[in-house]
């Protein structure tokens, strides 16, 4: 008796071969690999609070003096003299494209990916 004549791809599945021969799933990307025209709006890390020694100087002299402004020209005048100057350092920080991480802010990215859209169709 004769054995029965099977489709050729049942003796491949039966004999393994068909695992050498089978490719990996090419990957479709569900869109286009493009870079998108905005990011998300992160909110930059808090830096550390500045003039916290001028301000609590200042606030003992107040306690101490019943709220009084005159005796305590002095202090107040130290603290407003450090707020402008970590204003005006805050302020030449902005002027850099860096923050101090190395990496950009999402409002100056936003501003660039403006600047320079993706180019989606051709001409």
């Amino acid at each position: 008796m004769a054995a029965p004549a099977y489709p050729a791809w049942v003796t491949r599945w039966v004999s393994g071969q068909w695992r050498n021969k089978k490719r990996p799933p090419t990957l479709r990307p569900p869109r286009a690999l493009a870079l998108a025209d905005k990011v998300a709006n992160r909110r930059e890390q808090s830096t550390e609070a500045t003039c916290i020694t001028e301000m609590s100087v200042m606030m003992a002299c107040w306690k101490q003096n019943d709220f009084n402004d005159v005796p305590c020209a002095e202090e107040i005048r130290t603290f407003y003299d450090c707020v402008a100057k970590a204003e005006k350092e805050r302020r030449n920080q902005n002027e850099d494209t860096l923050s101090s991480r190395g990496n950009l802010p999402s409002s100056k990215v936003n501003k660039l990916l403006k600047r320079f859209p993706q180019i989606t169709h051709y001409v």
